[in-house]
This record gives structure tokens, sequence and C-alpha cells, in this order.
């Protein structure tokens, strides 16, 4: 399927690794010209150089995305650069908060950080995108949440939390601006393959009970109805339908990305 978002204007953040950089060279493939946001720059343009060298417009604009100013003068940067328009936000930067503790150990500094990273960056990105696509009468924004905000989860309090205030952003946004014809809608992966699904969270299971780390990541496949744990891919591909045409009806849901796990 021909998604269209060709010549789409597409801003990433947290784009420089595991699904961020997925996310990213899944729409460069599809032809969206890229605005990669971050505040680790360095981190970011390999990122940037690799979409440029498969053929695909790709700029680079340092925002930390807990300052409202800088998401401003990132959102204006993106309008300079290409013409105006800012047809697509994909937030994907987010951090894990403490994990392993309950919410009576958790510290009020700890829960802070999260909930702003996790929660008011967002909102600063959409607030900032938001005239341009009101504008245009035009828009799609995927946030990416997490499926520990739809069931929560014990030892992660404080993250669960941030992800459960974004579902509350992203459908007060979505009523707020669907008359302009912007869609606002949120993925949630699961546990997603990758280093620190190996290296952290099979490890440390693979420890506790004795088991090699393969064994450990098949025990957590066996606790999804399709037993098998979700990939950078399969996030990205999620993200490139909301953002498409294709889900123009769509506004306002939570979309896990688990392989049945938030529903069991």
């Amino acid at each position: 399927m021909d998604l269209q978002l060709k010549g789409r204007v597409a801003v990433i953040t947290g784009p420089a690794k595991g699904m961020g950089a997925a996310i990213t060279h899944a729409f460069a493939a599809e032809g969206a010209r890229l605005a990669l946001l971050g505040r680790d720059v360095a981190a970011i343009e390999p990122v940037a150089d690799e979409v440029r060298r498969a053929g695909s417009e790709a700029i680079v604009v340092p925002c930390d995305l807990v300052d409202a100013g800088q998401c401003e003068k990132a959102a204006a940067a993106t309008k300079e650069a290409y013409g105006g328009r800012i047809d697509i936000l994909v937030n994907v930067a987010g951090g894990s908060g403490p994990i392993g503790k309950s919410g009576v150990e958790t510290t009020p500094e700890e829960f802070d950080d999260i909930v702003t990273l996790n929660m008011n960056g967002c909102f600063h990105t959409m607030r900032s995108v938001l005239p341009a696509m009101m504008a245009q009468r035009y828009g799609k924004i995927v946030n990416v949440g997490g499926t520990f905000g739809m069931r929560g989860r014990a030892g992660r309090m404080a993250y669960s939390a941030s992800k459960w205030g974004l579902r509350g952003i992203t459908k007060s946004f979505a009523i707020e601006v669907g008359a302009y014809n912007i869609n606002v809608n949120c993925v949630a992966p699961g546990m997603v393959d990758g280093p620190r699904f190996r290296d952290k969270v099979c490890s440390d299971m693979a420890k506790r009970l004795g088991i090699t780390v393969e064994q450990a990541a098949e025990r957590h496949a066996a606790d999804y109805a399709l037993k098998r744990v979700t990939t950078d891919v399969d996030v990205a591909n999620a993200c490139l339908f909301l953002a498409s045409d294709a889900s123009r009806q769509i506004t306002g849901v939570d979309l896990p990305i688990d392989g049945g796990w938030a529903m069991l």
C-alpha cells in the first residue's frame, strides 16, 4: 500500500536509537521530509546522515523537549526549512523512570523527572506544531506511550503514571483539534526487543531464575497472545499507519503494539 507520505513534513523526537531510529528510517523510506529533534545532536547526526545517503531529506534541530521555548523554536526552524508546513509529529522521546521501586520507595524527584519528560515533553511539542497544522487544516500526531500506561505495573508506578497522563493529553487534544482535520493518536508498545530488553530485562530475569537470557526472552513471549516479542519495526509500522490517510477516521485511540498483552 502506498501510504502517500511522500513530501510530507514529519517532526520526530528521540530519533537517535532504538524505536526512534527505526521510526525515522521508516518515514524516510516513505519519502517524508524529516526534522529530527533532541538534545544530543551528535547522537542524532549519524541517523540523519544515513537518511540523507538513502536519498531522503532530514534536518537535525537541537531541542530540550521539556523547555517550551526550545520546542517553539524547533517548530519555527522546521517551518523555515520546509516551506512553512508541518504535517506530522511523532513523539518518541521519553524515559523509563525508576525500575523496581514501589510507589512508597519512589522519591518525589524521581516521580517529577519522569512525569515532566514523558508528559510535558509531548505537550510542548504538540502545542508548538499545532498552530501550523490548524492553519493548513491538516495534521497527524502520534504519541508513543506504553502498555504500562494501560494496565499499570508494580515497581513502575512513576513511568505508568506518566504514560496514563499522556493518554489523557492525547485524547483531549484529539477532541479539540478534530475540527481542523487533525488526527491525534497514541501507540502503546509492550516490551520491545533490543539491547535494553535483552541486556537488562531478560538478563535480570535470567540471573534471578538461573536460566539463559534466551530462555528469559521466551518466557516473556509466552505471556503474549501471539507468543512473540514486539520489534522496533512493528512500532514503526503502526506509526506510519496512524500518520497516513489510511487512518483518516481514527483519532483519540490507544493502539497497543504488544502481541496481545494489554488485552489479556
